[in-house]
């Protein structure tokens, strides 16, 4: 079994709305937009990810809405006699837009804090399909996927002057309101593993969907729904550095690449259509010692796309 934790921070500069009061009051879609791109944020949280990042996207305007996103997760196969996979994730996304009202001769700038904590689970069945003359084996995963999750809103100047501008569901919503969302969908994993002496190997080739929509007590200002949908490529070479020692066992180093092509709604949404991950790190061997953590990793990882590029360390463990 393995744990990942995960944290991406990324600065998106965007143009700010820019609307009349009676607009804004008459007709909610521009918030309604701006909720259902934060269930379109939950979509990047749904699917695990052992790649930790940090990103920072720009545009040409200096108004900035600042987003970070973390995850830590896991999966594990049972046992080879009874391979049922587990998989669960936890994802929380913090949000900071800024809303600009106009009048036509004045206008006011509204910060929010929007929060948002998503937790996935996934279960699973390895059909195995070949084992090579190295010792390595191919396995099909389907993956039946569900996630619930939950965003809330906190507005941060002058509630007692906004209330007065706009309809009763909006400023509520901006004011602590919530976003309910639930999310169905399955993922189809092509898994190749080989463990031995002098190296392992771990190849993942994964197409994720799931369908997030809103439900329950969300605000009724707000209502919408996202998709995720992606197809990722993870390698990893661990293998010993030269005869070191450490707890008794060979020191390892970690070489990991991954490409996450986004599809769908996601395709272009933060300004980018596929990142990239190249991570280089160490691997400490704790088997030999009655601790319940059989390997611990620390990975440094340099990520790339259109546009988009950033660092970030990683850490993960084995049981």
């Amino acid at each position: 079994m393995a744990l990942f934790f995960s944290r991406i921070r990324i600065i998106q500069i965007s143009v700010m709305l820019l609307m009349s009061y009676t607009i804004f009051a008459a007709d909610d879609t521009p918030l309604k937009s701006r909720a259902n791109a934060v269930l379109s944020l939950m979509s990047y949280t749904v699917v695990p990810d052992v790649t930790a990042s940090d990103l920072n996207i720009g545009a040409d305007t200096k108004e900035k809405n600042s987003l970070s996103i973390t995850q830590f997760g896991g999966g594990a196969t049972l046992s080879e006699e009874f391979p049922l996979y587990l998989e669960g994730t936890l994802g929380y996304s913090r949000y900071d837009p800024q809303f600009v009202v106009s009048n036509g001769n004045e206008s006011r700038k509204i910060p929010v804090k929007w929060n948002s904590l998503t937790a996935t689970g996934g279960i699973g069945w390895d059909i195995k399909l070949h084992t090579d003359k190295l010792g390595g084996n191919w396995v099909l995963r389907p993956i039946a996927n569900f996630t619930l999750g939950t965003m809330a809103s906190d507005l941060r100047i002058g509630a007692f002057v906004l209330q007065k501008k706009f309809e009763d569901a909006d400023y509520k919503f901006l004011d602590g309101g919530r976003l309910n969302a639930y999310g169905l969908g399955g993922s189809l994993m092509l898994d190749y593993e080989l463990f031995s002496k002098e190296q392992d190997i771990d190849v993942e080739l994964r197409y994720s969907y799931q369908e997030l929509n809103s439900f329950g007590n969300s605000s009724e200002a707000v209502s919408g729904s996202a998709t995720a949908e992606n197809l990722g490529l993870y390698l990893r070479r661990r293998a010993p550095v030269s005869d070191w020692t450490l707890l008794g066992s060979p020191l390892r180093y970690v070489l990991e690449a991954a490409r996450t092509e986004y599809l769908g709604e996601q395709r272009g949404q933060l300004g980018f259509d596929s990142l990239n991950s190249l991570g280089v790190g160490l691997e400490l061997d704790s088997s030999k010692y009655p601790v319940f953590i059989s390997r611990t990793r620390i990975v440094a990882r340099y990520m790339f796309g259109n546009n988009t590029q950033g660092y970030g360390v990683g850490l993960a463990m084995s049981f």
